[in-house]
């Protein structure tokens, strides 16, 4: 018996008889382990070695070609209604996805190793984590999960302490485009994924269960799991303020969670910490403030858009022991995507680079790494009570419109907001790229239920005695007409993030708009920066006739969510719409002067 909790023998078991695997092995997350796992792994070439004197403990993985991001169509709720996955997920009937899955699954593992993965998504003692098991037949998932989550003994032990887990089971399959699925019943706490060796459809405790499944736990259980990074800002006098901000993937979240503050910052004593920079589990603190912890313990990154000017702090992060996954390589076997110095010789696909054949690296390519690998990891990341949240922000690509930084005029308004966000498409999913969609949150590929219940769950939070976090939007990516970025960004976030903290503290006065706070004349800081007065106005002016269309596209957007989209949600946005119809009286540029 390779498990004390009965129930999770059993169900190995059961696997095991379906798959029928030519061995099973236990991961114990020991270091031997996850040596043995890259050496077998080097020995198949499902990985790559890479220059060990550059970049020591460092290897490549090329995936299938066809297999090379989330597929979201492939990607199924399936509650017992289906009214509850809602319109924002694809469901199936639970019985007629459970046939499926089981006939995919069918003899799948023979002469493969089936790997058992106890692991826990969150700090060890912490008691905002929650547990998992995934089962797979990929040794490339397990180096992965050991990476990416507290794996091994120790989850096991806390699994078998409290009886309770999300079951995940994975098999490559045959890396067969038309026999992929993923596939969630969150009724039954589990995933099962067939057919992809990609890291959100195989690394289960991911998207999976750290979001899809979770969302659903965290509604159940009076908490929320999002699509978020968590950043900790230290200003001079040594006060820490931690932010929690979501952007839809291929947005900079990464960059802006070890954001490097400008020289000027650095001088006067700012500092910035990393506690996640993808997902978020926040709960109500016997304060009535936010605690959150980041439920994973690695980075899943995208490699492409990371560089010594967007990331310095990612780029010391994977110098050692990463995995790399569909980048190019340089003539002395160093990892190289677009934006890096050198020159590729081999493509991700393995082929000598040819322009012709498109970018060298995917455009989806990543790395895995440890976070505690990064120079600006925080200890706090190990805080078993999570940090307390005094900002969340909302953003993502837009190049016109939305300004660079706005704050909502309370909860409500916040919960909007998110529920509004829209961002230009990106290649972390397949299909085209360049177009506006809206993407709630950035949750729309991960949120497990239906989005109308989604924001009642959202708008519940705000309660007697609940001191919730003020809510911002960004625009980092908005464009002038000669289509340019007018907003330098990377390092110099700070400067916005500094008037949110302002704001949180009361000491920014801000201009009320109708569509939100904005900084005031003086308010954000530029020292050090050259951004003229007119750069400036633009990156804050009010186009009304703009967000009269906008506010009439939010509202035929989440009217798509009726009859479950709350009542408080759909008054919001017509109180907003009307205070703009209304406010003729306000000068122009008020909020750029």
């Amino acid at each position: 018996m390779a498990s004390t909790l009965e129930a999770l023998e059993r169900w190995v078991g059961e696997v095991a008889a379906r798959t029928r695997p030519a061995k099973i092995h236990w991961c114990d997350g020991s270091e031997a382990e996850y040596r043995a796992l890259v050496q077998q792994m080097l020995a198949d070439d499902t990985l790559i070695e890479l220059n060990q004197t550059t970049h020591p403990g460092c290897y490549l993985h090329r995936s299938n070609p066809s297999d090379v991001a989330r597929v979201e169509h492939l990607t199924l709720v399936c509650h017992p209604n289906k009214e509850d996955s809602g319109p924002n997920n694809h469901w199936m009937d639970p019985a007629e996805a459970h046939a499926k899955m089981d006939a995919l699954f069918d003899g799948c593992m023979a002469g493969r190793t089936m790997y058992v993965i106890p692991y826990c998504m969150g700090p060890l003692d912490s008691p905002l984590a929650r547990c998992g098991v995934e089962i797979t037949d990929s040794p490339y998932v397990v180096a992965n999960m050991k990476i990416m989550t507290r794996m091994g003994t120790a989850a096991q032990a806390r699994i078998e302490r409290e009886g309770a887990f999300v079951k995940g089971l994975h098999s490559i399959g045959e890396l067969d485009p038309e026999r992929r699925w993923i596939v969630h019943f969150p009724a039954e706490l589990s995933i099962q994924s067939y057919g992809s060796g990609y890291g959100g459809n195989a690394l289960l405790g991911k998207k999976c269960h750290a979001l899809r499944i979770a969302s659903n736990q965290a509604r159940d259980e009076g908490w929320l799991a999002e699509h978020m990074l968590i950043v900790g800002i230290e200003n001079p006098a040594g006060e820490t303020h931690y932010i929690a901000a979501a952007f839809p993937s291929a947005c900079g979240k990464t960059n802006l969670s070890m954001l490097i503050p400008p020289e000027g910052y650095r001088r006067d004593g700012w500092k910035v910490w990393t506690v996640g920079d993808d997902i978020c589990w926040m709960r109500p603190g016997a304060d009535g403030r936010l605690y959150a912890i980041n439920p994973e313990a690695g980075f899943f990154g995208v490699a492409p858009g990371t560089s010594e000017s967007s990331n310095p702090n990612a780029l010391k992060c994977i110098a050692h022991d990463t995995i790399f996954t569909n980048v190019a390589v340089t003539a002395d076997n160093q990892p190289w995507w677009e934006g890096l110095p050198g020159t590729p010789v081999t493509d991700w696909q393995g082929r000598p680079y040819d322009p012709a054949n498109g970018p060298a690296a995917h455009p989806n390519s990543r790395f895995t790494v440890s976070a505690k690998q990064c120079p600006s990891w925080s200890e706090k990341a190990e805080d078993p009570q999570g940090v307390p949240i005094s900002a969340i922000v909302f953003g993502g690509r837009r190049p016109s419109l939305l300004p660079l930084v706005m704050e909502a005029r309370d909860w409500t308004h916040g919960v909007l907001m998110g529920a509004a966000m829209g961002s230009e498409t990106t290649a972390a999913a397949t299909g085209a790229v360049g177009v506006l969609r809206r993407d709630s949150m950035a949750m729309k590929p991960f949120c497990g239920y239906h989005y109308g219940d989604y924001f009642a769950h959202w708008l519940s939070f705000d309660k007697p005695g609940a001191k919730l976090p003020k809510v911002f939007h960004v625009n980092w990516f908005r464009k002038g007409a000669d289509g340019k970025f007018l907003w330098p960004g990377y390092g110099d976030n700070l400067r916005v993030l500094e008037w949110m903290i302002a704001r949180v503290q009361g000491k920014a006065q801000g201009t009320r708009t109708p569509i939100g706070i904005l900084p005031a004349a003086g308010e954000l800081k530029l020292d050090g920066l050259a951004l003229d007065p007119a750069t400036l106005a633009e990156l804050l002016a009010l186009d009304r006739a703009g967000w009269q269309a906008e506010l009439a596209a939010i509202g035929e957007y989440l009217e798509g969510f009726a009859p479950r989209l709350p009542a408080a949600l759909r008054a919001e946005r017509q109180r907003v719409a009307d205070t703009l119809d209304a406010d003729d009286a306000m000068p122009r540029k008020a909020a750029t002067a």
